[in-house]
């Protein structure tokens, strides 16, 4: 007998686990359709002034 619920596979997730959850987990929501393109420099700008402020204070 089987223990487990039935549930149908969704095939755009490649993993064997999440390819065992129900379709409306896997649904994305309130993301928006157009990501920002300001994060990768923020981040670029956040990781240059730590670099600078570490490598400024073992120097000095």
């Amino acid at each position: 007998m089987r223990t487990r619920p039935l549930t149908l596979t969704t095939e755009s997730a490649r993993h064997p686990f999440r390819q065992r959850l129900p379709h409306h987990v896997l649904e994305a929501r309130g993301v928006p359709a157009v990501a920002s393109d300001d994060n990768d420099w923020k981040l670029f700008v956040l990781s240059f002034c730590a670099f600078f402020t570490a490598f400024y204070s073992f120097i000095f």
